[in-house]
């Protein structure tokens, strides 16, 4: 039976990072000749995340009876991701095996890149949202009862912007606890529906369709179709096979439900350029021209590749401009916040001057 420590740390993933250090490390030491087996056991001493250790581990015993990588990492495809074992697989089949760990780690490299760049552009907005409702938490619970008690004890009649905020404070006085509970008990349904398969086509659609986010969503959605097919391609894996595992690593719900039909139709010897020509609303003519390009040169693989280069280049720059299009509106939504707030307070207070 497994320990609590066993336990937690099968659950945890492995971060980018780990792969990143396992790939480029994997990758020289083969090109130096050293068997894979010894080099696995040199990652597994070297490496500090615990279940990327206890894999590696596994691995080398396997690998020492025989096995090949892929077989030894077959086990932990939720952990890998189908495109990464088929890709190794794929390598040791051709016996390129070092090239291909290079590919991966210069592909995971740089998917890690353009995420940390999206959480790092996100971050700035979420510190001030989170910073506004924190602020206005203190206000209605701690400011508000006082300046109510004043108010109370003058008995003057009140602004109606004034009685808004009053009764707002009253009300989470009185039933703070109770709207908390369900504030939980909504937020807990909604990631449960959002889980679902009509959540995520739900969430997917509006992905798509709000200002600002669709041109973000679709940019990631492409880079990551582009460089999956391109890298899948260009280890002689099978067109409609690399389509087939490009769609489980896509997130949104109709770019996977695309592929998926797109890898029928592959399949049964439709061009992918005419495919894609389906989708107006997911593959822009760019995308169909190039491909239409790239199958007719037989060059699809560097096609996707710079395909996929554009799109990482456009997402890092729409990243880059995000907090400077966020922030003044940020700035704005918090002065009207304050400002409503402190007219709502020194209204009543002014009347009364005036009438003294």
């Amino acid at each position: 039976m497994k320990s609590l420590n066993q336990l937690y740390t099968d659950m945890q993933k492995i971060p980018a990072k780990a792969k990143i250090f396992l790939l480029q490390n994997l990758s020289l030491m083969i090109k130096t000749g050293i068997p894979l087996a010894e080099a696995l056991q040199t990652i597994e001493n070297q490496t500090t995340n615990k279940k990327l250790k206890k894999i590696i581990k596994e691995a080398h015993l396997q690998v020492e009876q025989g096995k090949t990588f892929s077989e030894s990492l077959k086990p932990y495809q939720k952990d890998f991701g189908d495109m990464f074992i088929n890709m190794i697989e794929a390598g040791e089949a051709s016996g390129r095996l070092e090239e291909i760990l290079k590919r991966l780690y210069k592909d995971t490299k740089r998917e890690h890149e353009i995420k940390t760049k999206i959480r790092n552009a996100l971050t700035y907005p979420t510190i001030i949202i989170l910073a506004m409702i924190g602020i206005g938490t203190f206000v209605i619970f701690f400011v508000l009862p006082n300046i109510t008690q004043v108010f109370d004890e003058i008995g003057t009649d009140l602004p109606i912007a004034t009685r808004i905020l009053i009764g707002i404070s009253d009300i989470a006085q009185q039933n703070g606890l109770l709207a908390g509970t369900i504030a939980l008990i909504l937020l807990a349904i909604f990631v449960r529906i959002i889980r679902t398969k009509s959540g995520k086509k739900m969430l997917s659609y509006l992905s798509l369709n709000l200002p600002i986010l669709s041109s973000i969503v679709k940019q990631i959605n492409l880079a990551r179709i582009g460089r999956s097919l391109s890298s899948l391609i260009k280890t002689d894996i099978a067109i409609a096979d690399s389509i087939i595992i490009t769609s489980k690593i896509v997130k949104n719900y109709y770019y996977k439900q695309a592929l998926v039909e797109s890898a029928v139709q592959v399949k049964k010897g439709e061009k992918l350029e005419l495919i894609f020509k389906k989708y107006p609303k997911l593959f822009p003519p760019i995308i169909t021209q190039m491909v239409a390009v790239g199958e007719e040169t037989g060059a699809l693989d560097d096609v996707l590749s710079q395909l996929a280069n554009f799109y990482e280049e456009e997402v890092s720059q729409t990243m880059d401009t995000l907090p400077i299009i966020i922030e003044p509106l940020l700035m704005l939504l918090i002065g009207v916040a304050v400002a409503g707030i402190a007219l709502a307070v020194l209204m009543p207070m002014y009347s009364l001057t005036q009438s003294i």
